[in-house]
């Protein structure tokens, strides 16, 4: 009997991706929802008796999905599948009433172990079919002549969206650093779904100002190259925030310019490195990083601006992430620069990955 499944994702990259690790004789009819809402009208039309549930999504979001499913007491088995990995998000889940959770990107092998493990499937059902050996035909065939219509790709590989797909590559590095963040603050990381855009240099500069408004910041700034990419990490710090941090931090020393200074380096130590760590990981390459700069301190950021972007001439592929500490007033964001000259080869290992996924 044909099973419903439903894959809740904001990200038709992530979608085609969770769908490639299902396996493959395994007798299911898929849906897909890019949130929330749309999860839930699925789910309530018995379209979605096993969901993988993505936790970051707009309109409503994983968390509000599963609450809403345990209060209607929907017949839904739900695998969270997410890049927001801190400890209380998994505690949160299975509270929930989430029957596990997976870290974005899962695999098949991980896939099929849970599936198995809950009774979702048997192994009999999961066992791949052996096809017969091939037979040489008696006498060569008469090659057809070559159509001149290429043969139709299938629906989902027609056009590659890169920009969803660095969103995509974002959100599982957020939440590599996010649940760094959590574990040494012990507090829950507020992830939001990043932002992607290719960014003039005048555009670069409005994106800034939005950031920051009229906040007095400090800022670090670290460059970075591997495999012919390169770019610059900003990480924006807002100054109201330095109190509850260095209390979250136990930092005892005295909170004066020094101090915070050193707060806010331990904070872009980890952000930065553990967000570029997880895109290296993912596209299957190394960064180098360089020292970390400080652009200032109790500053407004149209001060700053000039010195940030003065190196950015051209086009910049810009991925705006915002951390939140839940219940204070801590926030900072991080924006990771990509040179316009870095994109055809990150385009390439999209590409690679993505082919990489139907393994």
């Amino acid at each position: 009997m044909t099973l419903p499944i439903l894959i809740c994702d904001d990200s038709k990259f992530a979608q085609k991706q969770m769908a490639r690790a299902l396996p493959e004789q395994w007798d299911i009819q898929i849906s897909y929802a890019k949130d929330g809402v749309e999860g839930l009208d699925i789910i309530r039309q018995g379209q979605g008796e096993v969901v993988f549930l993505d936790l970051n999504m707009p309109n409503l979001d994983g968390y509000g999905v599963l609450e809403a499913v345990q209060s209607e007491d929907l017949p839904a088995l739900i695998i969270v599948v997410s890049g927001d990995i801190q400890p209380q998000a998994y505690t949160r889940v299975t509270q929930l009433g989430a029957l596990d959770f997976i870290k974005k990107p899962s695999s098949k092998g991980t896939i099929r172990d849970i599936l198995l493990r809950y009774g979702i499937a048997t192994e009999d059902e999961l066992r791949e079919v052996t096809p017969p050996p091939e037979t040489k035909p008696q006498s060569d065939p008469v090659p057809a002549e070559k159509s001149i219509i290429s043969e139709s790709p299938r629906d989902d590989d027609q056009i590659i969206d890169y920009r969803d797909q660095y969103q995509e590559i974002a959100n599982v590095a957020m939440g590599r650093a996010g649940d760094l963040l959590a574990r040494m603050l012990g507090a829950f990381v507020v992830l939001p779904i990043p932002n992607v855009n290719i960014l003039a240099i005048s555009e670069l500069h409005m994106a800034l100002n939005a950031v920051a408004e009229d906040d007095s910041i400090s800022a670090v700034c670290q460059g970075y190259i591997g495999s012919g990419i390169n770019g610059e990490a900003l990480l924006l710090f807002h100054d109201s925030s330095f109190e509850d941090l260095a209390q979250l931090m136990r930092y005892d020393g005295a909170l004066d310019d020094g101090g915070q200074l050193e707060v806010l380096m331990d904070v872009a130590n980890i952000l930065i490195g553990a967000c570029l760590k997880g895109i290296a990981d993912q596209l299957d390459m190394n960064f180098s990083q360089g020292h970390p700069v400080v652009l200032g301190q109790h500053t407004n950021i149209s001060d700053l601006i000039e010195a940030s972007t003065r190196r950015w001439q051209r086009k910049t592929l810009a991925i705006e992430i915002n951390y939140q500490i839940e219940n204070h007033n801590i926030k900072c964001d991080l924006l990771l620069l990509f040179t316009e000259d870095s994109l055809p080869i990150m385009n390439n290992k999209l590409i690679y990955m993505l082919e990489g996924s139907k393994a």
